[in-house]
């Protein structure tokens, strides 16, 4: 064979593997209720929270779920100056709350040049961001300006949420007196598109992202949702579907909140 009819071949045994691949992880999940890593529908991953990492930070905190972790780090700015200044077309101002998401090439195994943050990486901090800043304190209680960097140190599917899971954490290390602790989960469902059984997961890995039909993200407190996002695959989804995944999510919440509260309870003094 000559080199280019070797890489045809190449890219179509591997197009050919991935769809066989993806196929078998549908169809166990949609006809025995087992997933690829052989979690039930409902289960979520071995969590692990751990804050104080970084002893020179203001704050900081790991939050690890399966193969997802997430470090967050904490700066306090003392003065305007530390404020972000916003100068667009539509909007100016300054801003005293902000959170940059950091995505590594060698978080998912990969080697590629570092460049600047990604569109994917801006919406992700902007997600994680507004899912927070509903329990930032308001400036004349703490005249502080607050920068959360979150760096995935490892990812295998929704390390937006585990952002926020460690942001809110880090702040709470670093004595930003929020008024309640914010977790997420990513929701996922696979449907048949022939008879439309569909069965919805929950914490997704990134195969189950891939392969799957939905990619409904949310956060928030022990009392309710602080941000949400959805992305689908198929047609769309009945509102009984989106209540069926959002108490889902709500159970999934509450068990991440639970761990992040015996990692800290209450913000530092």
């Amino acid at each position: 064979l000559s080199v280019e009819e070797r890489t045809k071949l190449e890219r179509r045994v591997s197009s050919l593997v991935d769809g066989f691949y993806g196929e078998y992880m549908r169809q166990g999940i949609l006809e025995r209720g087992e997933r690829i890593d052989g979690r039930r529908p409902d289960d979520v991953r071995q969590i692990s929270c751990e804050v104080g990492s970084l002893p020179r930070a203001h704050g900081s905190a790991v939050f690890t779920r399966g193969e997802t972790q997430s470090l967050g780090v904490v700066t306090l700015g003392a003065s305007r100056s530390d404020e972000q200044i916003i100068d667009q077309m539509m909007k100016e101002g300054r801003k005293r709350f902000m959170v940059h998401y950091n995505f590594p090439p060698f978080s998912v195994g990969e080697v590629s040049p570092l460049r600047g943050p990604s569109r994917r990486s801006i919406g992700h901090g902007y997600l994680a961001e507004g899912a927070l800043r509903s329990v930032v304190p308001n400036e004349e209680d703490f005249p502080y300006t607050i920068r959360i960097v979150s760096e995935i140190l490892e990812s295998n599917g929704s390390s937006s949420m585990a952002s926020v899971c460690s942001g809110s954490l880090a702040m709470m290390d670093a004595g930003v007196p929020t008024k309640k602790a914010i977790a997420g989960i990513a929701m996922g469902m696979v449907e048949d598109p022939i008879s439309k059984k569909r069965v919805i997961l929950t914490d997704i890995t990134g195969d189950e992202d891939h392969y799957g039909d939905m990619d409904f993200k949310v956060a928030g407190t022990y009392d309710g949702v602080t941000a949400f996002q959805l992305d689908v695959k198929v047609g769309g989804i009945s509102m009984e579907t989106i209540r069926e995944v959002l108490s889902k999510a709500k159970r999934a919440r509450l068990i991440i909140l639970d761990e992040m509260t015996r990692a800290i309870p209450a913000p530092r003094e």
